[in-house]
Formats: structure tokens, C-alpha cells, sequence
């Protein structure tokens, strides 16, 4: 199986990246990983989709011992570096995250766009790109059940945010409506608007704005990031893939990226209700692989752009949940297979 990951760009990726684990999962299962970066794509006048994309070199027998071997094989000079068809590939995973391409604003649909193309192709694109594109910014999140949302307001307007603050007892986290890794993300308590019109400068000059109920639980305990595959809680040797992101120094962003730590978490009935809940959408939009963000019985993020921590959590669980990843997207290659594409991208996205 030849499966291509998508990312922003090879020179960034990092060993502890869930798409390297994946790839190295890959290639130890018997399958070729190949790289693609969002620059990488040629639409050629003969209408095919080509990728110039890179992986092991192809003299090695064996897969590399380590991540951190894997990503020096693909940027070393031995790499093998082809011209593959889109349709070459089997699979087609977007890994590459919108908010990471800022600064390179033409980089952020490029896998959206292209991942239509390849599903035209007969590929399987994990994923969904159509499901994607509605996923694009925050307001996706909206369309899930109010039963596991926060109270949220998204405006550009300070005085409707003001009002909103005032019917939340003065207390709520103020967050722009696109971006990730918690940027530009505040807290407001009790009250405390003395520098409400910075904060709404800083996140306005971004866009809209979200101003979002901030429950208890965030600030003394963190949240949760728990992983579903094909919508259901991604489960091996009974273990789940989850863990808890506690909050460092009192800043009130959990995010790894923030400062925020990794502890181990028990999942429970409040969890898997959440998901439940969430899962029906996720299955119609074929969503894959998903990064639930949960705090108490609310869910904060839906993470269906290169969700990460995979590996993470197995090194706290002491399971291998990329392999079954990898296994997952095997099974989905069998049924294409018996239903000849007549699933769509979407359902064998979800099977």
C-alpha cells in the first residue's frame, strides 16, 4: 500500500509528530510512506495530478530503528524522489495544518483542493477533503449538539461582547475564530475589563473573534485530548487513546505548544458521552482521525487537521496506536476493493 502524507513541509516535520509515528508504523507494516509537501503538487495539461514527493531510499531492506532515523533518510541525498501520479498512491492522508501556513496564505487549502482532485483520481483521501473544507475555522464547532458546547458568542462587535461577559458573570476566554496552538488566546475573570479593548484589538486584527464560557474545570484541571477513529474512541489492549493537558504556571492554555503538560487520564462516562454525541457528524463528514478537546462534560475543540499527540499517548498508555492506525486505513483499502468505489470518499473514509 502506498500511502501519502501531506504536510507542510518535510524540513519542519519532527520525531515526536504523529504523521512521522504513522509513517514509521507504515513501514514497518510492509507499506511505502511517501512525503508530500503543500509546494509539491503539478496539475499537468494532460489533466493528471502529480506529486514530487520523497521517501526511504529504496536500496534499504529494512525500516529505519527510530522516527528520528526515518526523517534523516527522507532529507538525506539517498531519498528516493519521484514523480508519482496521485492515483499512484492508495492513500492520501492531509497532514498538513491551515494554521501553520499563516504566513503563506495560498499554502492553507492547498490539501483541501488537491485531496478533491485525488478523490476524482479513485483515492482514498483520509481526512475527507469535502468534510474538511467546512472545518476550516472555528464555526464548525458550532454545528454540533449545544449539549456539549460552552456558551459561545462570535462577533467582531466589543459592545455584543461586553453584554455577553456581562451575562457570564464577567468571566469568559476570548480566542480568535482561525488559528490553533493557542495563540492569541485570553482569559477574562471576574470582571477584570481593564484591558478588554487590547484584547480585542489583538485578537480582532485575525478576524472574527470567539468569546467563549470558561468552565471551572479548564483553569484547575485542564482538558482532555481523546482520539476517535472512524467516530468511535480509538481503543487498543483496552487502553484508550487519550491523555490530559494540564495547564503550566497558571496560564490558562493547556495546549503543548503554550507550556501545558501531559498526564495519563482515566476515561469515563462523561468522556464517551461526548463522543457519542460528536459522532454522527464526524461520520457524516468523513472524519477519519479526530482530536477531541474535552473539559468536564463539554467539549472545547474538534481537531480534524492533523491531529496530534498520537504518540504521545502511546508512550503513556504503552500501546502501539499508530499501527492501528495504519491498520485501520488497511481495512478500508480492502473494502474499496469489494465495494469497486461505490462507497464514495466519505463512506469508506468512515467504514
Amino acid at each position: 500500500m502506498r500511502i501519502g502524507f501531506l504536510v507542510n513541509d518535510l524540513a519542519t516535520e519532527r520525531p515526536d509528530y504523529t504523521t512521522t509515528a504513522l509513517a514509521l508504523a507504515a513501514l514497518q507494516r510492509g507499506h511505502e510512506p511517501w512525503y508530500i509537501g503543500v509546494e509539491d503538487f503539478v496539475y499537468d495539461p494532460r489533466e493528471r495530478v502529480v506529486t514530487l514527493a520523497r521517501s526511504v531510499p529504496a536500496a534499504r531492506k529494512r525500516p529505519p530503528a527510530s522516527r528520528d532515523k526515518l526523517l534523516e533518510l527522507l532529507r538525506g541525498d539517498d531519498a528516493r524522489r519521484e514523480e508519482l501520479k496521485v492515483d499512484d498512491l492508495d492513500v492520501l492522508m492531509l497532514r498538513n495544518d491551515p494554521a501553520d501556513d499563516a504566513e503563506r496564505p495560498w499554502a492553507q487549502t492547498v490539501g483541501l483542493l488537491f485531496g478533491q482532485l485525488a478523490v476524482r483520481h479513485g483515492v482514498l483521501v483520509v481526512n475527507d477533503p469535502v468534510g474538511l473544507a467546512q472545518a476550516i475555522n472555528k464555526l464548525y464547532f458550532q454545528l454540533f449538539p449545544e449539549e456539549v458546547r460552552p456558551k459561545t458568542l462570535i462577533t467582531r462587535d466589543s459592545e455584543q461582547i461586553r453584554r455577553f461577559l456581562d451575562e457570564l458573570g464577567g468571566t469568559a476566554v476570548l480566542k480568535p475564530l482561525q488559528g490553533s496552538g493557542g495563540k492569541n488566546v485570553f482569559a477574562v475573570r471576574d470582571g477584570d475589563v481593564s484591558n478588554l479593548n487590547q484584547i480585542i484589538t489583538a485578537i480582532g486584527r485575525e478576524g472574527y473573534i470567539v468569546t467563549q464560557e470558561l468552565l471551572p474545570e479548564a483553569a484547575s484541571q485542564g482538558d482532555v485530548r481523546m482520539f476517535l477513529m472512524n467516530g468511535d474512541p480509538l481503543r487498543v489492549d483496552g487502553k484508550y487513546c487519550a491523555y490530559r493537558r494540564e495547564p503550566s504556571g497558571g496560564d490558562l492554555r493547556s495546549n503543548l505548544s503554550a507550556g501545558g503538560e501531559v498526564r495519563p487520564v482515566e476515561i469515563d462516562d462523561k468522556h464517551l458521552r461526548v463522543a457519542e454525541l460528536v459522532r454522527p457528524k464526524l461520520i457524516q463528514d468523513g472524519m477519519f482521525l479526530v482530536g477531541l478537546d474535552i473539559v468536564g462534560d463539554k467539549l472545547m475543540e474538534v481537531n480534524v487537521f492533523s491531529p496530534g499527540g498520537i504518540e504521545m499517548a502511546g508512550t503513556l498508555a504503552g500501546v502501539d496506536f499508530a499501527s492501528a492506525i495504519v491498520a485501520g486505513l488497511e481495512r478500508k483499502i480492502e473494502w474499496q476493493g469489494h465495494y469497486h468505489g461505490n462507497l464514495g470518499n466519505a463512506g469508506l473514509a468512515t467504514i
